[in-house]
């Protein structure tokens, strides 16, 4: 039984310092539920508060929808908070509320650790050209089906509404 209790203190101790983060066939949800439990144990309050708020919203889309999430809808479910964080802190910002601004600021932070790596500017420019030209793309009546290629494709790893900017000056070009 000590040698049990050893081994699992290694193991805690490895995973709150950084070791063992992402296991290849770790899932992202549970990748999130060990990151809270790390946050606990390190006693990182605003961490925690962010990660708790992440897993309610993922079990209340679960609950909802009567499914189990994979990655991507986890992802989507990320996604829509960290645009709510940024409307908060541009709100706050308006308002002159430094200090509301700071806390969604750090909850942005924490969030953005489990979106995917985002596509470089170039790398985005190159898809909305591909989807002008896999859907035929010939003028602005056309952005619906460009929109849809690209949402499917791009979908937590670029910026949409600045999808939407390129797709729509592509096509007023075409």
């Amino acid at each position: 039984m000590g040698l049990v209790r050893s081994i699992g203190r290694l193991f805690a101790h490895l995973s709150m310092h950084g070791h063992f983060l992402e296991l290849p066939s770790m899932s992202l949800k549970a990748r999130i539920t060990e990151d809270m439990k790390n946050a606990m144990r390190a006693k990182d309050s605003e961490r925690l508060g962010t990660i708790r708020l992440l897993l309610a919203a993922i079990k209340q889309r679960e609950v909802d929808e009567r499914i189990e999430l994979d990655d991507d809808a986890v992802i989507a479910v990320t996604d829509k908070l960290i645009k709510q964080r940024k409307d908060s802190i541009s709100q706050f910002q308006a308002a002159g509320r430094e200090d509301l601004a700071a806390k969604e600021a750090a909850e942005l932070q924490v969030l953005l650790e489990y979106m995917p790596q985002q596509l470089s500017a170039e790398e985005v420019a190159a898809a909305v050209q591909a989807a002008v030209a896999e859907t035929g793309a010939a003028g602005p009546q056309d952005m619906g089906r460009v929109m849809a290629v690209l949402k499917a494709k791009l979908a937590g790893r670029a910026d949409m509404t600045a999808i939407s900017g390129l797709v729509k000056s592509a096509l007023v070009k075409a």
